[in-house]
């Protein structure tokens, strides 16, 4: 018991301090100062840019041909056999450096009259955030179906939006008849390239079947001729040309 007095003396001492913290108030006005139009104006743009930094994925894949190239890889290796070969990095790294060199001149557009003059201060974000749109959208109406973009600009002329050309449409209209445009066409791509390869597999199960392998799966036997046919005809080569050559 020779501890209580020490111990309640620390106590009061913490009280008396915390009491004494208590009454003070934090002066926020003193901390953030006077804030004008233009502070606010820089807090709304920052807020701006950090949401538009977070989208950049999404936006890649809405507004350029990174949709068609992960389609058709995709379906290619399932066609194949392999469900993990090659990897999800690679084929996602060779579908970007492509997208890259599909929209290398929408890029160069984009930086040439929207980012640099905006850089310099020639002309105001509303200017710039239109000519920085204007590539990709023309990429887009270039490469758009008609009948895609038909549905969307019937459904925004439903609610009360002017039926216009894919040159000069609403992004909110062009954007997701695009986006199911290059899907379509995804598909279509891997259509073509899973053909040979089932033809394959019909030989070989063909094959087994009349030799009496029943237990044997086909695909065991054939993923070996898939991948060396592909090799033979020397299908990257083929594929990935094929792809780029199909854009507008």
């Amino acid at each position: 018991m020779r501890f209580a007095p020490a111990a309640l003396a620390a106590v009061g001492v913490l009280l008396a301090g915390t009491t004494g913290a208590g009454a003070q108030q934090l002066d926020l006005g003193a901390l953030a100062g006077e804030a004008d139009g233009t502070t606010i104006g820089y807090i709304i743009q920052l807020f701006g840019l950090l949401t538009v930094l977070s989208l950049a994925p999404g936006i890649l894949i809405m507004v350029t041909s990174f949709t068609r190239f992960v389609i058709a890889f995709s379906i290619l290796r399932a066609g194949m056999g392999l469900p993990t070969t090659p990897a999800n990095l690679i084929l996602v790294s060779l579908a970007l450096f492509m997208t890259f060199y599909v929209m290398a001149p929408a890029f160069d557009r984009a930086w040439n009259e929207g980012v640099q003059p905006l850089m310099n201060e020639e002309i105001s974000e509303a200017v710039a955030l239109e000519r920085i749109a204007e590539p990709f959208r023309a990429f887009m109406a270039n490469n758009v179906r008609e009948k895609d973009y038909a549905l969307f600009a019937d459904l925004a002329g439903e609610r009360g939006a002017v039926d216009v050309g894919a040159e000069s449409a609403d992004l909110r209209v062009l954007v997701p008849a695009f986006m199911i445009s290059e899907i379509r066409r995804g598909f279509e791509i891997g259509f073509l390239i899973v053909l040979p390869f089932l033809v394959i597999d019909l030989i070989v199960a063909t094959i087994t079947m009349s030799m009496g392998m029943m237990m044997l799966p086909p695909t065991v036997v054939s993923l070996p001729f898939k991948i060396l046919f592909f090799v033979l005809i020397d299908g990257w080569n083929l594929l990935v040309g094929s792809l780029v050559r199909s854009f507008a």
